[in-house]
């Protein structure tokens, strides 16, 4: 696993914002979260760069000689990228964080979604996990289940003028480097807070007996085989028509118990499927044959996803707790025993490239311990899969007997970069950083985010080898210009482009598809290229020296 902290201590933002303005592309859009900053090594690598200490306006006394400035060593060799994932929920039921109405018109739906993706570049995230299916139907084109109503207020109504929000989430995510990761609930079929009647599409109507109602939702039974198979069908339907970087599921597998008016729960109604599975044969006990339902739609999932794409991540975020004394002081909820979950199976066995606990506790809390939870799990990953925990991100700054202070959420991110194993967060939801609650977005930008970071290399997968890139160094003047090349390869699916400057090495992330960038004439002395390919592996890193202005091949 790639490392995730920079060779070098972090920069002063003001300086970073000008240098990647200065290198921007011509014509391009820069995104303040695709840009990183970081100083180099102070070991002295062939020709380091030495800032002169600032010159005494009279003759120091020795006093004032043992305390002037000491010069700054800057490497010769450009740092490691920062490394480390910062996803953000962004979800759709019931309008939580986008689109804020369900009457909203297509161009104002547009201008939410913008506004959103900017504020996630902004704060240097760097992966939007976008619900597309809230619950049986679909927020882009689907020919499998309707249009949300989420979206147009109606179910099973397209968006007038028409739009594809999942194509167009995917598109605008890239040009600002963030991964796009469409996120599906697999069983539920109709939630509570319903508005409209069933479209003539919906499973509940085209195939009744698959969906049984459970309090106030709908639920399509795991138990059943062509549930199972309808949900690989839908995820697949997605990774091959869109562009995405990821599948997410969420925690909802069997539902949540519901209580009845004694406060007792009340059973899933699965006895139809049930009494079909042990007429079958089927030798398991309720509780384990409801378990294996579930981890058949997981491992499918795995094995259907990567056939399709190889490259495509696929990650689960489920319930955070495992069970009560697991490890020994922890206790609350069931998930395996409530659920029917058993994710620490999915970990140990490798079926997720990314495990995502929904550790919604504070540090301070013994019985659900943040850093406990997040060690207990790091143990059971003997897979080594990406273990990037879940944040209650919206409690955070808020109001309430659950709410806790923005420095709560900033100690949990510490607590997950100290974590060996654990290399990202992912937050709930997108909605606390619209509204910058508590102010939380002031002290993410100052703090843990103040600098930009790539994702983590997921090498297990399989994608187009990095190519080896090739830069051409033109002249001109005010500003020279080096063209990014791949010596006739195919395009790397981003650029890692860094430069020195006598204030230390600047980065910027850039989108593949892009091949020139524009240099200042002065106050940069070089240029080092590293191509990234669909899983984050790097190229070897070229490099070229701007001190001579003619055309050159850095090879």
């Amino acid at each position: 696993m790639s490392s995730l902290r920079p060779r070098g201590a972090l920069r002063a933002l003001a300086h970073a914002s000008a240098i990647v303005s200065a290198l921007c592309l011509g014509g391009c859009r820069t995104h303040p979260a695709v840009s990183a900053t970081s100083r180099g090594t102070t070991s002295v690598e062939r020709d380091p760069i030495v800032a002169p200490p600032p010159k005494p306006a009279a003759k120091p006394s020795p006093a004032s000689r043992s305390t002037a400035a000491k010069p700054v060593v800057i490497s010769e060799t450009a740092p490691e990228p920062t490394r480390e994932f910062r996803g953000v929920w962004v979800a759709t039921v019931a309008n939580i964080d986008w689109p804020s109405s369900r009457t909203l018109t297509t161009a104002q739906q547009q201008q939410e979604l913008i506004a959103l993706l900017d504020r996630a570049a902004a704060l240097k995230l760097n992966a939007v996990i976008f619900q597309v299916r809230p619950a049986a139907d679909a927020l882009y084109a689907s020919r499998i289940e309707p249009w949300s109503e989420y979206l147009t207020g109606t179910q099973g109504r397209a968006p007038e003028p028409f739009w594809d929000p999942l194509e167009f989430a995917v598109r605008e995510s890239h040009k600002r480097g963030l991964e796009l990761h469409a996120w599906f609930n697999p069983y539920r079929a109709r939630h509570e807070g319903r508005h409209s009647p069933l479209a003539r599409n919906h499973i509940a109507r085209t195939n009744p007996s698959l969906v049984k109602k459970y309090g106030d939702y709908l639920w399509m039974d795991p138990g059943e085989k062509a549930v199972r198979e309808r949900t690989v069908r839908v995820v697949l339907d997605v990774v091959k028509r869109y562009d995405v970087d990821g599948v997410h599921l969420d925690d909802y597998f069997y539902p949540y118990p519901e209580l009845n008016k004694r406060k007792q729960e009340i059973p899933f109604p699965d006895d139809a499927s049930w009494r079909k599975y042990r007429k079958s044969g089927g030798t398991l006990a309720r509780a384990d044959w409801r378990r294996q339902n579930v981890d058949q739609l997981v491992q499918a999932l795995d094995v259907g996803v990567h056939k399709l794409k190889p490259w495509v991540k696929f990650g689960i975020s489920p319930f955070g707790i495992w069970r009560p004394g697991f490890p020994a002081q922890i206790r609350g909820f069931d998930s395996y025993e409530k659920l029917y979950a058993d994710a620490r199976k999915w970990l140990r066995e490798g079926w997720v490239d990314y495990f995502t606990p929904q550790l919604y506790w504070p540090t301070t809390k013994a019985e659900q311990s943040y850093p406990v939870l997040l060690q207990w799990w790091a143990d059971e990953n003997t897979q080594s899969r990406h273990l990037w925990p879940g944040n209650f991100t919206s409690r955070a700054g808020g109001a309430g007997s659950s709410a806790f202070p923005v420095s709560e959420l900033v100690e949990q991110i510490r607590v997950t970069r100290l974590q060996q194993g654990a290399s990202g967060n992912v937050h709930f939801s997108m909605k606390s950083f619209l509204t910058n609650q508590g102010s939380m977005n002031d002290s993410l930008a100052v703090g843990p985010y103040a600098e930009a970071a790539l994702i983590p290399a997921t090498p297990w997968l399989t994608s187009s080898a990095a190519p080896t890139p090739s830069l051409t160094l033109g002249r001109g003047s005010p500003a020279s210009s080096v063209t990014l090349g791949t010596y006739g390869k195919a395009a790397p699916w981003q650029w890692l482009v860094q430069w020195r400057t006598v204030n230390g090495w600047e980065s910027t992330l850039l989108p593949g598809t892009q091949t020139l960038v524009q240099i200042p004439s002065s106050g940069v002395s070089k240029l080092t290229v590293r191509a990234i390919n669909r899983v984050g592996v790097e190229s070897p890193p070229i490099s070229i020296s701007l001190s001579d202005r003619g055309p050159s091949d850095g090879r």
